[in-house]
Order: C-alpha cells, then structure tokens, then sequence
C-alpha cells in the first residue's frame, strides 16, 4: 500500500494504544476514524456499506455504523490494506463446512492485546501456571485459541505450564503437583475434554480456575450451560467455571466472573439488532443477534454481526442464548445477497 495508507494505520495504532474508559470523547474519535479508515482501504467492507446506501461523509455517529454479517469470513479475504499475513485463524467445523479465515498482520498485536485483556478481568498472564485441555484445537492448524493460549504459556513463570492432549493422567498429577505448592492455575479446557477427565478424575482444588471455552465438537451429548458446571464444579471442588467469549473473526475477547453472564472491556462493545431486521438496534434485555465492535481489529474488520443470539442489559452485561436458526440465518444473510457479496 501507499504512504498514505501506512500513515493513517500508524496513527491509528498509536491512538489505539492510548485508549482508556475515562475519555469517552477520545473513545468515539478512534471508532469513527477506524470505520473511516476500513470504509476507505476495506473493499468487502465498503462496497458493503454503499449498497446499503451509506457512506463515509454520512456516517457521522457510532450508531449508524454498519456491521458486516459474520459469514462474510468465509467468502471473501476479509482484509483492510494489502498485506501477507503472518498467520491465518480459520474457525473450527465438521468435515465439508466452509470455515471463516483471519488474515493476521501482526501476530504480536493479537498476543500483547489478548494478554492485555485477560489482566483487565484476572491478574497478569505470568502470575499463573497455564494448562491447556484443547484436544481438537491442538490437533488442526490455525487456531486463535492455541495461538492465544500459547502465548500465555510462554509468559508463565511456572515450568509446569503446558499442553495436555488426552494425557489425563498427567494432567491430574500436575493438578495435584500445583495445589500443594500454593500455584494459582488456569486450566483453559474444551468443554467434552473436561467432561471426559472429570469422569476418571476428581479433586478439590477451590482456588482452581476453570475456563471453558465451548464446544461438544460432536464428541458427547450437548447438555445445559448450568449441568455442565454443576459437574464440573463437583469433580474439581470449585465454586464457580468461568467462560471466555472469542471467536476466529475476533482480536478481542470477553469473560464471565463465574457466572452466566459476560462482561465486556474498553475493546470489545457489544450491541443486539432485531431479528427480522438485522439494521436496527434492540431493545435492552431483550434476545437480538449478537454485534461486534472490536476497536484492536485494525487489519480487518471492526463492525462484525455474529450469528448467536445474545441479550444485552443496561449494565453493559451480556448474555448467549445460542445460535441463530437456520430460517434466522438466511434471513440475515440476505444482507450478504442484497449487497451483492454472496
């Protein structure tokens, strides 16, 4: 790309990097440039927005801005500039599925940033032992999870910090190892991963952090979000499972603190659109498709609408209520197909 182009995303950059809650007004400057900056240099993003009938001179607010349907990913490189990418994420999916791709520029950015937020919720990455229950992931190339997990791992003052595919055996060794010496540990685990070692294996280890990530992957039966941690909780001896909210389109992520709901950070801005109108915010509380604001997603898009059905409460709170059906999906990607990018 031009001069130009590397001016205006270096200064994107540096105004990213001194984003803070306190200076909403700085905050909003940085959302509208950024949308100015990927309408001119995104070309899936602005012929998108045109043949919705906006443009860059008539998107004066955040809340005109809008949001490209998440499906987009798999159809089109969902690039802001040229550039190779030091790394694509692709989305997991049963064989035959068409997967989403992230063109990563700067792999760096991505890590910094995901270690950045986990201190926002929790303490910093390298104050935690970092295991890793994520058979699947670890078994395919171009996972944002194992790239993100990595990277913790990397940062870990403890030795014992690591990978575990089906090694239950050691893993629960390690467990123990870690609550006898007092060492705080994070154990990021696929949902039937830990389903599968919770049956062979328990133990009470209360200061334990448990954070699933999602996913039956066609491995057991799917089963409520609330039995999942009530058994999960039992066979660890812990209170509370923790759940993180990230997906391959993202460069941000969310956390919960226990409990059903996710709480969002500088980073991540999350909105609902109505269903049967996928242009027009939802009201508060009520169930809406999920929408994305990710402000560290320079490189490619920013303004993304999911396919998960999701509430949103005043607090800034939200909640997963599922995934849209397929009547629901369709009727979102119409946007794709009006627009003429399906």
């Amino acid at each position: 790309m031009d001069s130009a182009f590397e001016k205006e995303r270096k200064q994107l950059y540096q105004c990213f990097m001194g984003l803070t809650t306190s200076n909403q007004n700085k905050m909003d400057v940085y959302v509208l440039d950024l949308f100015k900056f990927q309408y001119k240099y995104n070309e899936t993003y602005r012929q998108f927005t045109k043949n919705l009938g906006y443009s860059e001179d008539n998107i004066t607010n955040i809340a005109q801005i809008p949001y490209l349907p998440i499906s987009a990913f798999k159809t089109r490189e969902i690039k802001t500039g040229d550039f190779t990418a030091q790394e694509i994420f692709n989305s997991s999916g049963t064989s035959g599925q068409i997967r989403s791709n992230h063109f990563i520029r700067d792999v760096q950015h991505y890590h910094l940033h995901t270690a950045h937020i986990w201190s926002l919720y929790f303490r910093n990455v390298e104050t935690y032992c970092i295991l890793g229950l994520l058979p699947g992931y670890l078994e395919r190339d171009g996972s944002s999870l194992i790239s993100m997990v990595s990277y913790f791992i990397s940062l870990s003052q403890y030795k014992e910090s690591g990978f575990y595919v089906r090694e239950h055996e050691t893993l629960y060794r390690h467990l123990v190892q870690c609550k006898n010496k007092n060492i705080p540990v994070v154990l990021f685990g696929v949902t039937y991963a830990l389903l599968d070692f919770a049956a062979k294996y328990h133990l009470d280890f209360p200061e334990l952090i448990i954070m699933e990530t999602g996913g039956m992957k066609g491995n057991r039966e799917e089963m409520t979000k609330h039995a999942l941690h009530d058994m999960l909780k039992r066979s660890f001896g812990i209170s509370k499972v923790y759940s993180e909210y990230g997906m391959t389109e993202l460069m941000s992520q969310a956390y919960t603190k226990g409990e059903s709901y996710f709480y969002p950070n500088p980073f991540l801005k999350i909105t609902t659109k109505q269903i049967n109108d996928p242009l027009s915010e939802e009201k508060k509380g009520k169930p809406g498709i999920i929408s994305i604001m990710d402000l560290a997603n320079i490189d490619s898009c920013a303004f993304i609408q999911t396919e998960d059905l999701g509430m949103v409460y005043d607090d800034k709170r939200f909640e997963i209520a599922g995934r849209l059906d397929s009547a629901d999906l369709r009727g979102c990607n119409l946007l794709l197909q009006e627009t003429g990018l399906m």
